[in-house]
């Protein structure tokens, strides 16, 4: 008889039992005017949240810890007592459902517009290094608010001095997260935001102690999981990577193996939750770059870690039994529930599942479509 999992076993995650093995990835959907939460979002999030026909653990949109982290408009922030309010009502939801949710902490660096960032300013970047990559902007015209996508502002970069504030902005953020009734946090360290900009050559230039060597690339990335682990416990702590994801200004770096067997191999001994991996590239090819995601594992979990190690990128049921049976704990989708409330179900049964309407993937404030009105089976 076979030891390996399926996707529909529970699983002990960090601080949480989990029921089974399927996480909701988080999903960006600029629902949330004046960077606060609203009702809607606890009836979207609830839907996921059923223990047998949801997620076993739900990973929130991205949630920047501080104002200068924001790079798109309408993104709920962590930063506030009105915001954290806010999340409440949210994760109360989810918890009435039975399940688990946690905040992704997310400062964007670069991957922002003057008109987001507070008092105007340039957006903060490893380097003065601008983005090749568009975010999302809303405006006010003749009393109708509309949204597009515009080029990135010019950056500035952080000092050293500022860049501890960077760690405590996380910390707090993660403090933030219990407060409203998160069951932990998961650092953004993917996608080309600010952690993963520190990570790579082309948008970190620096020659002091965050840049040139790949342990001074990884500085800031292990202070935050750190300082986020000191502060809520490592085992409510989970991290985000995307080794070759080329996006958001990110150019592929030459050392991309090296570095994250780094990182895994420093975050081994930790005891976070888990490590969330994404192959390929962000909703593309998993193929994207050549990359060794198995040995990545291993150094892992030789040099301690026994956390969950969760993979991400075009899973459906027969690629997550294989993921599993290769030794990873937790498959991530992402696309998928934005459509289907009960995703875990329809895998279970094979579907049917509903197609996502794009054109609803991003805005909409209040409105239901797109967003609330993608009907369960039966």
């Amino acid at each position: 008889m076979s030891n390996t999992p399926t996707l529909f076993d529970s699983v002990q995650v960090g601080a949480w039992q989990l029921p089974n093995r399927v996480v909701m990835a988080p999903l960006t959907r600029n629902r949330a005017p004046g960077q606060l939460p609203t009702p809607i979002m606890a009836t979207y999030y609830a839907q996921r949240a059923h223990p047998t026909q949801g997620a076993g653990l739900i990973i929130s949109e991205g949630t920047p810890v501080c104002a200068e982290g924001h790079g798109y408009s309408d993104t709920p922030g962590l930063h506030t007592p009105a915001q954290i309010d806010a999340w409440k009502p949210v994760t109360a939801a989810v918890h009435a459902q039975g399940g688990h949710i946690v905040a992704q902490l997310w400062h964007v660096g670069r991957i922002s517009h003057v008109a987001l960032q507070p008092g105007g300013q340039a957006p903060v970047a490893p380097s003065a290094v601008r983005a090749e990559a568009k975010c999302y902007l809303i405006e006010d015209r003749d009393g109708q608010r509309s949204g597009g996508f515009v080029d990135c502002s010019q950056p500035r970069a952080l000092s050293s001095d500022e860049i501890a504030g960077v760690v405590q902005s996380f910390a707090q953020g993660a403090r933030n997260a219990i407060a409203a009734g998160f069951d932990g946090v998961e650092i953004h360290g993917a996608n080309g935001y600010l952690l993963d900009q520190f990570l790579r050559a082309d948008s970190n230039r620096r020659d002091d102690a965050y840049g040139g060597s790949i342990e001074n690339r990884c500085r800031l990335m292990l202070d935050v999981v750190r300082a986020c682990g000191e502060a809520i416990g490592f085992d409510r702590v989970g991290l985000r990577l995307s080794p070759v994801m080329e996006g958001n200004g990110a150019v592929c770096d030459p050392q991309a193996q090296a570095i994250h067997e780094h990182l895994a191999c420093a975050l081994g001994p930790l005891g976070l939750a888990y490590v969330h991996v994404i192959e390929g590239q962000t909703g593309g090819s998993r193929d994207h770059k050549p990359f060794d995601y198995g040995r990545l594992l291993t150094q892992y979990r030789s040099a301690g870690g026994r956390g969950a190690w969760m993979v991400n990128n075009g899973y459906d049921l027969a690629l997550a039994a294989q993921a599993l049976a290769a030794g990873a704990d937790l498959i991530a989708f992402g696309k998928g529930f934005i459509a289907n409330p009960d995703l875990t179900q329809r895998l279970r049964q094979g579907g049917p599942f509903n197609e996502p309407d794009r054109a609803t993937f991003y805005g909409g404030g209040a409105a239901e479509k797109g967003y609330t009105d993608y009907p369960a089976l039966g």
